[in-house]
């Protein structure tokens, strides 16, 4: 190790471990040549199904009370005994106050419950409240916990805040799986996308997740591209895939298909199979369903 390594801290190691000369024009065209060259071999009715199984049927409103959570519940329970042919929805997402309504109450076979923790969605909060809300939330019944990056501290360069909260929340998740949301559109760079997707990685992230939501730019198919190359990347030096979640403005079927497409050609069809590509999303379901029956459908 010469002088210069070893003046790196260990998250900057990491990051020497990957490609980071990314150019974000580059980035775009790259990806969407990637899904102009392949998109029409997944417009397929088995790929639609597929992305159903990937739908993280989302509620995040203020407006959320235990009646509205209780009424999707109940809504994708008798969606599922109305089409047992169908694949289950991947999750319901909704905030940990109501992780116990959820629990409770879902009865469809194969669906989670997810929930969005550590001070969602801005992430600015004591750790002690993060950590706090994140066991509440499995102690109510989450299956799977989802929480925000500390962009700020990222973007100061303190990573060892970053890393050492998302170490601190997957604890607090006991063996539930945990998706860190890097909140792609205010990292605004590629290099920043996959530097955060990295530290993610390898504090113990379960899953890396786009976006929140919750500000303009969301979910983006340069995005998932770095990311996803992130993860093939980290799988070839640790033998461990991580989960990859698209979230925030996807809205139509044929976006979710080019999302799809970024994901089946960067890591494969048995990525997809493991239930490790999800879509967090409050629209799309209706559309795929729809889609998938051939006529107007609105289950959720």
């Amino acid at each position: 190790m010469n002088r210069n390594d070893a003046q790196k801290s260990k998250y900057e190691q990491a990051f020497d471990k990957f490609n980071l000369h990314l150019d974000d024009a580059q980035v775009s065209t790259q990806v969407h040549k990637l899904v102009a060259d392949n998109r029409s071999k997944y417009n397929t009715p088995e790929v639609l199904k597929q992305l159903l199984s990937t739908v993280e049927l989302t509620t995040l409103k203020v407006t959320d009370s235990q009646e509205s959570v209780l009424q999707l519940t109940e809504r994708v329970n008798e969606f599922s005994d109305a089409h047992p042919d169908l694949p289950p929805l991947a999750t319901i997402c909704v905030y940990p106050n109501f992780a116990k309504i959820v629990s409770e109450s879902l009865e469809a076979d194969g669906v989670k419950v997810a929930c969005v923790v550590g001070g969602f969605p801005s992430s600015q909060t004591f750790i002690e409240i993060k950590t706090a809300e994140t066991a509440l939330a499995v102690h109510d019944g989450a299956d799977e916990c989802d929480c925000v990056l500390n962009v700020g501290a990222f973007l100061s360069d303190d990573y060892e805040t970053c890393a050492d909260e998302i170490e601190e929340i997957k604890a607090a998740c006991a063996d539930k799986p945990l998706k860190v949301i890097l909140e792609t559109g205010a990292l605004k760079s590629a290099i920043n996308i996959k530097r955060a997707a990295i530290l993610a990685m390898y504090a113990g992230a379960d899953f890396i997740k786009t976006s929140t939501g919750k500000i303009e730019v969301a979910a983006t198919l340069e995005a998932a591209y770095v990311m996803c190359t992130a993860i093939k990347e980290y799988y070839d030096l640790t033998g461990t895939f991580i989960g990859f979640k698209a979230a925030g403005g996807i809205k139509t079927t044929a976006e979710a298909i080019d999302f799809y497409t970024v994901v089946r050609e960067i890591l494969g069809e048995d990525y997809i199979k493991q239930g490790l590509f999800r879509i967090g999303t409050s629209r799309l379901a209706n559309l795929l369903v729809s889609d998938i029956l051939g006529e107007d459908a609105k289950p959720f």
